[in-house]
């Protein structure tokens, strides 16, 4: 599914060039629930986004689904992106002045789907996250909890194979919290394989497999490998 083969990543920032990866290699099988923790600055939102085909790497070979991406143009990225990958981000990142369901219904939109195939995924995607009764309902009329299970709906409705969250309960209390967590984990039942960047030990330790990163390295690992043992 993904193998990442020698992966930096530097920034120069004046006179100096800040290693926020240093050669990270790691294979992530199909369906794998896997954290990724590390204090601030360890590099783990760099990685994931790297994963999600949003930065590139400074050295190094990024294969997805045996496929390498690494020198793939902009417009080549953004289709698998859009085909492959799902993003949930910790500010949720939705519309303003779009419904819940035109929300949702966005991927779909860019894909050409059309207007009578997506209604329904939309409908159904939204009932699964127990949003039936918000669907006309815009962000700035939602809590927290309920506009992070908008942005899973919309991370997810084109069916990816991976699914990439980035401190997805950062800005939620606990009960809403747990909700997201557990809508998360019932996608890995269902075959998606799930990333998730988190400060939480709470929420990592539920993960599969655990990545510790430390100065953009790799310093634990539960799977070293990325089977289990």
């Amino acid at each position: 599914m993904i193998r990442l083969q020698g992966i930096s990543r530097y920034f120069q920032v004046g006179d100096q060039s800040v290693h926020a990866l240093d050669g990270v290699s790691l294979d992530i099988g199909a369906g794998q629930y896997v954290s990724i923790m590390g204090p601030s600055g360890s590099g783990k939102s760099t990685l994931l986004h790297i994963l999600g085909l949003l930065d590139r790497p400074t050295s190094g070979r990024y294969f997805l689904n045996n496929r390498d991406t690494t020198d793939l143009d902009e417009r080549a990225q953004a289709q698998a992106r859009l085909e492959q990958i799902g993003f949930v981000f910790q500010f949720f990142h939705l519309v303003p002045r779009l419904t819940a369901f035109d929300n949702v219904a966005l991927p779909l939109v860019l894909s050409g789907t059309p207007p009578e195939d997506r209604n329904d995924r939309v409908r159904q995607r939204l009932e699964v996250m127990g949003l039936a009764d918000r669907i006309h309902h815009r962000p700035e009329q939602l809590s927290g909890g309920q506009r992070q299970r908008v942005a899973i709906a919309r991370a997810t409705i084109m069916n990816p194979a991976i699914l990439l969250a980035d401190e997805p309960t950062g800005n939620l209390d606990r009960a809403s919290g747990k909700d997201v967590v557990d809508a998360l984990e019932a996608l890995v039942q269902q075959g998606i394989t799930l990333v998730v960047v988190t400060h939480d030990p709470d929420i990592g330790s539920r993960a599969a497999r655990r990545i510790h990163m430390v100065d953009g390295r790799v310093a634990e690992d539960s799977m070293p490998g990325g089977l289990p043992p």
